[in-house]
């Protein structure tokens, strides 16, 4: 594994490192500090498989072959590991229960571990028990770029002679098993021109034998050639210079499927500052992690990785529950220029500068992207050379990190919500109190204000009675003399307060002038009625012309006064 990314990942406080072990048809768990060493868990699987450490071989470390004295803090290796023992110098037991052992291998996976010996390059490949040697024999070719029909093998047990039989029945060894692959020298070449030769055979095979093992194979040209030709033969999955980031990707998910099948992860559709947003920005419960998976279709691993990684049934599942995905092809340098542009202004530039120290052949990348407060941190990057158990091992590393983020994100997000609900419902009752107080004070002004009207009109009216009072007054005729020798009426009135008022008027005057006396006095006749003791008659609906004998008011009267009801 490249150290390279390790400087993204964030360490766990964990000093224990657990290994899986599978030894035949057992499965051994072993739970080490950082500080042991590779023999102490030979010495553990020495007392659990009754194997001796001498004997032993411990495969599946990421850096190769290791030796006992090496210690486990100096591999760099993560929380969960998964490891392998291979013993050549112990023949497998003989058991009559063979067939059913093979059937119980079935449903695993076979680890082969094929070195292409023109290139002197190792394969770790990942292989369900029910493919063909044919199937694992087309997926070579797609490597390596050598046609079935000219690969050469080593390897393969006797009983593995027939290519459609599968790896279970092959007789090859569980879990791990290593072949050896090259392409088949020509017989019309002695050996000493076989090398100087090889590109000869190499293009005559891509011109024609190509063509003729496609239809023999039933296999789709493009899954004929590697991938080191597969560029300039297949569609690209991204076209060059996109305008829309949302029409890149809906060519991108198109193409994928056209190559790889319909079983697999759900990209999203647009650019990568949107996809950041559906993942970081909704609610803490809601959000996700970003994984962005980095297609190079001129990566010899590009083909495995997509077939039997992204499109494993469990990677999908996973990636789909707890991931948004967002992909980009960068095949072609002005995507890849685009991309990492993108990263910088993103992610900043230490990330888009991690993408350029990858070379062609360490693609695709799966990078693992969680969103934090103040900026987003890479937790992981995935190269392709990687398997299908080690790649959800690493993807649920990084949920555990993001778990462990997001409860807090939770638990802070419910704290600030309760603080602003506090807040809303303290600005609420506060906004209530000042309408309250509002309205209070709008009702006192209203009622001042009716009450200085009630007093204007009260005043209007007062002053409009002591005018009429006085124009009455003025216009009275004088208080005649007893001694005058005209009939004189005398008349006592008494008013509601229980005074009295006295007059001497003619016999020949009016009842118009009592009216008016009496309404100079403030007793107006349209609120007052003046009566008569006994009997009691109101005098105020006589007949204002009648004169005070014709009333019969004469010589005198007492009367009173009563207001209208």
């Amino acid at each position: 594994m490249d150290p390279t990314p390790s400087r993204h990942i964030v360490e766990r406080q964990s000093r224990m490192l657990n290994f899986r072990v599978e030894y035949r048809q057992r499965s051994i768990e072993v739970v080490l500090e950082e500080a042991s060493t590779v023999g102490d868990i030979k010495t553990i699987l020495e007392t659990e498989l009754q194997v001796p450490v001498s004997k032993m071989q411990l495969k599946g470390w990421k850096s190769g072959d290791v030796s006992d004295s090496t210690v486990l803090r100096s591999l760099h290796l993560p929380k969960n590991n998964s490891l392998y023992v291979l013993t050549p110098d112990i023949a497998p037991l003989a058991s009559t229960s063979q067939s059913s052992a093979q059937q119980g291998l079935s449903n695993q996976n076979y680890l082969l571990v094929i070195s292409h010996r023109e290139a002197q390059r190792d394969y770790s490949l990942n292989f369900p028990a029910s493919k063909t040697i044919q199937e694992v024999k087309r997926n070579i070719s797609d490597l390596t770029n050598i046609p079935v029909r000219h690969q050469q093998w080593d390897g393969w047990p006797a009983s593995a002679s027939d290519d459609s039989i599968t790896l279970a029945a092959s007789g090859i060894s569980y879990p791990c098993h290593h072949l050896t692959v090259c392409r088949r020298s020509s017989p019309a070449l002695t050996v000493d021109q076989t090398d100087e030769c090889t590109d000869v055979h190499m293009v005559s095979d891509s011109e024609g034998d190509d063509f003729e093992d496609a239809p023999e194979f039933g296999v789709d040209e493009s899954e004929i050639f590697g991938m080191g030709s597969s560029s300039c033969r297949k569609s690209p999955m991204m076209p060059e210079n996109s305008e829309n980031e949302g029409d890149a990707l809906l060519h991108f998910t198109a193409e994928f499927s056209r190559r790889y099948g319909d079983c697999h992860p759900v990209f999203y559709i647009g650019s990568l500052e949107a996809a950041s947003q559906e993942a970081f920005y909704g609610k803490a419960r809601d959000r996700k992690l970003l994984a962005i998976y980095l297609h190079n279709d001129e990566s010899v691993l590009s083909n495995v990785f997509c077939s039997q990684m992204m499109c494993a049934d469990s990677i999908v599942s996973y990636l789909s529950q707890n991931f948004i995905t967002w992909a980009w092809d960068v095949t072609k340098e002005a995507n890849k220029a685009r991309l990492l542009t993108m990263c910088t202004r993103h992610f900043g530039s230490v990330v888009a500068q991690t993408i350029r120290t990858y070379k062609t052949d360490q693609f695709p990348l799966l990078l693992i992207v969680m969103g934090k407060r103040t900026s987003n941190e890479v937790l992981n990057v995935i190269q392709g050379n990687t398997t299908v158990d080690e790649l959800m091992m690493r993807l649920m590393g990084a949920m555990e990190i993001f778990s462990a983020q997001q409860q807090e994100d939770i638990k802070d997000e419910n704290e600030r919500e309760a603080r602003e609900m506090v807040k809303r419902e303290q600005d609420e009752a506060y906004r209530l109190s000042l309408e309250a107080d509002r309205k209070k004070r709008e009702a006192q002004e209203r009622e001042e204000a009716e009450q200085v009207r009630q007093e204007r009109i009260k005043k209007e009216q007062e002053e409009e009675r002591e005018a009429i009072r006085l124009s009455l007054e003025q216009a009275l005729p004088p208080e005649p003399k007893e001694e005058g020798g005209e009939p004189i009426s005398k008349l006592r009135i008494r008013t509601p307060s229980g005074e009295f008022l006295e007059r001497l008027f003619l016999g020949s005057c009016k009842l118009q002038v009592l009216f008016d006396f009496v309404a100079s006095k403030g007793y107006p006749s349209d609120e007052f009625k003046l009566l008569t003791t006994f009997p009691r008659k109101n005098i105020t609906q006589l007949d204002p012309a009648w004169s005070l004998v014709e009333a019969k008011l004469f010589p005198q009267e007492t009367l009173f006064l009563e207001a209208k009801e």
